[in-house]
């Protein structure tokens, strides 16, 4: 059984990536989520339903032993299955001006992003490098290749992740295994709710905010066996705010 593991898969970005991924491709989907079950659950209800398969499997990225103890587990249980495509997409922001960020602020969101992405892809890498094939693609945002005011936190985390993608495509490379970031400007999802959107959209280009599907169409793309000369890249779908 080949599996495509989401992280941060049960809304928004994630959710949209994990049912696209199940459309596009023949993979089982490991729905990582933290603590919304309902959603996760709700997330397989749709993959299931357009005749996909998958598991919720809980774990918080940022805890190394959480993430170790929970994907040891589930391979114990599925002895025949290779997770070949990991998505890292979990992430949270704590908007405020660096003068005013609390040190937790600042650790919370490094934490989920930057070390999220560690345990995890260390997690996984070492198998993809024994069955010499593997996609690893990060989602990181228009923050960390830009930088954005009120996101020094958030930008810091995702602008280390961008530097962590390029590097280690160029470690794994030759064992087939692609390694590119996605950053993502403005897309509806609960964590832009609370934006204005209609004053936002007069700096973006293609004067509207994108749509999750649409991340979730790259992201695929990237995921398949087409993508396999593409390796190192941050791909940038932002309506042209950034690139």
């Amino acid at each position: 059984m080949k599996c495509a593991l989401v992280t941060g898969g049960s809304r928004g970005i994630g959710s949209a990536i994990c049912q696209k991924l199940a459309t596009d491709s023949a993979y089982h989907i490991l729905i990582n989520y933290q603590s919304n079950e309902s959603a996760a659950l709700e997330t397989l209800q749709k993959i299931q339903a357009n005749g996909g398969s998958g598991d919720i499997i809980k774990f918080n990225v940022a805890d190394a032993d959480e993430v170790k103890n929970a994907l040891s587990a589930w391979q114990e249980n599925n002895p025949d299955a290779v997770i070949e495509v990991v998505v890292n997409n979990a992430g949270i922001t704590r908007d405020g001006l660096f003068m005013w960020m609390s040190a937790d602020d600042w650790s919370q969101v490094i934490n989920t992003s930057l070390n999220g992405f560690y345990n995890v892809t260390s997690f996984l890498i070492q198998k993809m490098l024994r069955n010499r094939y593997g996609r690893i693609i990060n989602i990181v945002s228009v923050s960390g290749v830009k930088g954005t005011p009120g996101q020094t936190n958030y930008s810091a985390a995702k602008g280390a992740v961008v530097a962590a993608t390029k590097a280690l495509a160029q470690e794994v490379a030759k064992r087939k295994i692609t390694v590119n970031a996605v950053a993502p400007g403005f897309i509806k999802t609960d964590m832009t709710g609370a934006l204005d959107e209609n004053e936002l959209v007069k700096m973006i280009p293609v004067n509207r905010f994108g749509e999750a599907e649409e991340v979730a169409d790259l992201v695929s793309f990237l995921a398949s066996k087409k993508a396999g000369y593409i390796t190192g890249e941050v791909i940038n779908i932002n309506g042209g705010i950034y690139s």
